[in-house]
């Protein structure tokens, strides 16, 4: 079978990158999603049962404030639908956190055994036990980050009161720490780092190459938008068209079996592919990393001088 490996150990300009890293999505992109529905089935369960009550919840809610007793026909009082809602609301953030992180790993270590083995296959059970040798970290890794995102709430906070540069600064930090953060993540994976050395490691490679960071972010953040707005417009064109056809007729959506699983399926779809997304975009900062760690230290290109130098012998 022909090897499509593209090395991704090499200093890479911007445009480079770009090119690398939509070359890797074509070629990867059917087995890495083979990869991520293996081993996200509990976590896919979950978002279904998450999205079924917070679907029930807030149309619940619905009926209720339209209805002056309390109650919407074939509806969950006002109290029951609102505990839904929350209890939907906390269990969705949870199960979304824990998943965000369990697939930045997954991402990571396939493109990680992706780079190991040039291009050529690897099971997909490599990839989860990969995966599982770094959980300990993964778990303290998401720690650290409720710190680092409240102190990025509080700068937010003070650019939204400057006009025009204070938005321009705040989409700058924002996409440098999604870069960050990115590189960080894979070098810890990568390099097998501790927690706090893998965001000194991070850091020391995104700054050194700031612009470059945060323009391929920006860019290819904005490109996989795009593609996911592109996945959802067949899904999105149903639910409106069905959402229409509610309005139009009056259905009870409390009462309709049809409409609760409608909007059910729909909303875990949408949430499936936002965490999909974020595989993505850990793919992104991936393909960085390998180009801004053979910038710093140069490893891969002295390994071949060093062969050549032993050939030539």
């Amino acid at each position: 079978m022909e090897n499509h490996y593209t090395e991704l150990r090499a200093n890479r300009d911007f445009g480079d990158i770009l090119s690398v890293y939509f070359d890797f999505l074509r070629r990867e992109l059917k087995k890495f999603a083979n990869v991520f529905l293996g081993y996200n089935g509990v976590f896919l369960i979950a978002l279904l049962i998450c999205s079924y009550l917070m679907v029930s919840g807030f149309v619940g809610l619905l009926q209720s404030g339209s209805d002056a007793y309390g109650m919407g026909a074939g509806g969950l009082s006002n109290f029951t639908s609102m505990g839904l809602f929350f209890l939907a609301m906390g269990l969705y953030m949870l199960i979304m956190l824990v998943v965000v992180g369990f697939n930045y790993a997954l991402s990571s270590s396939y493109l990680n055994l992706y780079e190991g083995a040039k291009g050529a296959a690897f099971d997909k059970k490599e990839v989860w036990r990969h995966t599982r040798e770094h959980l300990g970290r993964i778990l303290l890794f998401i720690l650290m980050l409720v710190p680092i995102f409240l102190g990025l709430m509080v700068v937010a906070l003070v650019f939204a009161f400057i006009p025009i540069l204070g938005l321009i600064a705040h989409y700058i930090i924002q996409f440098f720490a999604t870069a960050w953060i990115g590189v960080s993540f894979f070098a810890m994976i990568s390099q097998n780092l501790g927690v706090i050395e893998s965001f000194g490691e991070g850091w020391r490679l995104v700054t050194g190459s700031f612009w470059k960071s945060v323009g391929v972010n920006f860019v290819l953040g904005l490109l996989n938008g795009l593609l996911m707005l592109l996945v959802l417009l067949i899904p999105g064109i149903i639910m409106g068209v069905y959402t229409f056809h509610v309005v139009e007729n009056n259905v009870d959506v409390g009462g309709s079996i049809l409409a609760t699983t409608v909007y059910t399926l729909g909303l875990c779809l949408f949430l499936i592919l936002m965490v999909f997304a974020q595989c993505l975009s850990q793919f992104v900062n991936g393909i960085l990393y390998y180009s801004l760690h053979e910038k710093t230290y140069n490893l891969n290109t002295r390994s071949k001088i060093e062969q050549i130098g032993q050939m030539d012998q």
